[in-house]
């Protein structure tokens, strides 16, 4: 490869991290608008978190379609059709008048998101060959970033009395020059380009099987800590659970920064997939047993940077190392997986919470325990599959 295609190559990347980026927003925003768009519709604020719920099934819908689409069509097509549905997305959500118009644009959103995984991830991999998981890890910082600074940009909207829709326009704006940008620029050609379709076929092993699993427990893992872990913190006596979160998020940054530069240097991606589940098991337990304010704020940074700083990310990455020429098909199984275990944890985490009240939360942790326990022992037979066969 060229100097200079190198080098286009990386402005390619870094306009499709941009989209990670805008993504990071694009899934917390509606969150932090809650009164107003319930306000909006005529309803209370438990319509706008049904409607954010809506995300999930619109990345479920979109998923079977969208990675055999990038892999027979190409990746800068399905880029642009996702930018273009998460631009539908942000103008239409801020000016849905009603929570079923709402829903609509909501599953559109959750679509884009499916989209661009399914073009971003196989397409950063095949850029960055030789550092494919670091170069995987960067989605989940782009995101995070995004989250980040989404704070700073509704105090600047509140500050200056503009409205509430201001920053889901600036954010379709942006992503409309990002998509310009895309459709001029070069990508990679993709490995499953010109291949039959009996080339093209999947064939899974037990190896496989439970590298698919991984991507539902390790979500399931840092799903059920980010939506239980404001009332355990209640419960345990932080008097401000908010700062909860905020240690997750800056232990998942951190988790990125480190396992690209150091961690991923010393250890196979396998081996962070035991190791980061396990450091993550025994905060869990910790956090289970010793029951104060001090150890569940630390576990929110812990779980933040051993959970959620890359691990998905890690497990996408070696699952198309697997397969290679069927990239974009192998990320949609992926994060099928990483959706399904979303959404089945957390409907058993709403019963828990249901049924046993103010314990509830306790309930949620334990159950956390069991799920992330078969987590590390899924990672311990992935890693034994790869020893067999290196």
């Amino acid at each position: 490869m060229t100097e200079s295609r190198k080098k286009s190559l990386i402005i390619t990347a870094i306009a499709l991290y941009f989209t990670y980026f805008i993504h990071g927003i694009g899934v917390s925003i509606l969150a932090q608008y809650k009164q107003e768009f319930a306000n909006n519709w005529g309803g209370n604020i438990g319509l706008v978190l049904q409607v954010s719920s809506v995300f999930g099934i619109g990345r479920l819908v979109a998923l079977p379609f969208a990675g055999p689409m990038s892999d027979k069509y190409g990746r800068k097509i399905t880029a642009i059709f996702g930018i273009f549905m998460y631009i539908l997305y942000f103008f239409g959500i801020a000016q849905s008048s009603s929570v079923m118009i709402a829903y609509v644009f909501a599953i559109i959103g959750g679509a884009a998101n499916s989209f661009l995984d399914t073009s971003v991830i196989p397409s950063v991999l095949e850029i960055f060959e030789d550092k494919g998981d670091i170069a995987s890890m960067f989605t989940k910082f782009s995101m995070s970033l995004g989250q980040f600074i989404l704070p700073f940009g509704i105090g600047y909207v509140a500050n200056n009395s503009l409205s509430y829709r201001t920053l889901f326009y600036l954010a379709a704006i942006l992503l409309v020059a990002d998509g310009l940008l895309i459709l001029t620029l070069k990508f990679p050609k993709s490995t499953s380009a010109g291949l039959s379709r009996s080339q093209s076929k999947m064939k899974f092993d037990r190896g496989s099987i439970a590298l698919i699993l991984l991507g539902f427990t390790t979500t399931a893992t840092f799903q059920l800590w980010l939506n239980c872990n404001q009332e355990l913190g209640l419960l345990y006596g932080v008097s401000n659970p908010s700062k909860i979160q905020s240690l997750y998020a800056v232990g998942t940054v951190c988790a990125i920064l480190f396992s690209s530069f150091i961690m991923l240097r010393k250890f196979k991606p396998v081996q962070v997939l035991v190791i980061y589940p396990f450091i993550s098991l025994l905060t869990l337990v910790l956090v289970y047993f010793v029951r104060n304010a001090a150890m569940v704020k630390l576990a929110g940074f812990l779980i933040g940077f051993f959970a959620a700083g890359g691990v998905l990310q890690l497990v996408t990455s070696t699952a198309n190392a697997m397969y290679k020429e069927n990239k974009g098909k192998i990320t949609s199984i992926v994060m099928i997986a990483s959706s399904i275990g979303s959404y089945i944890v957390l409907s058993i985490a709403g019963k828990l919470t249901n049924s046993f009240g103010d314990t509830g939360p306790i309930k949620v942790v334990l159950l956390n325990i069991i799920i992330t326990t078969i987590g590390v022992l899924l990672a311990l037979f992935v890693n034994k599959e790869y020893a067999e066969k290196a």
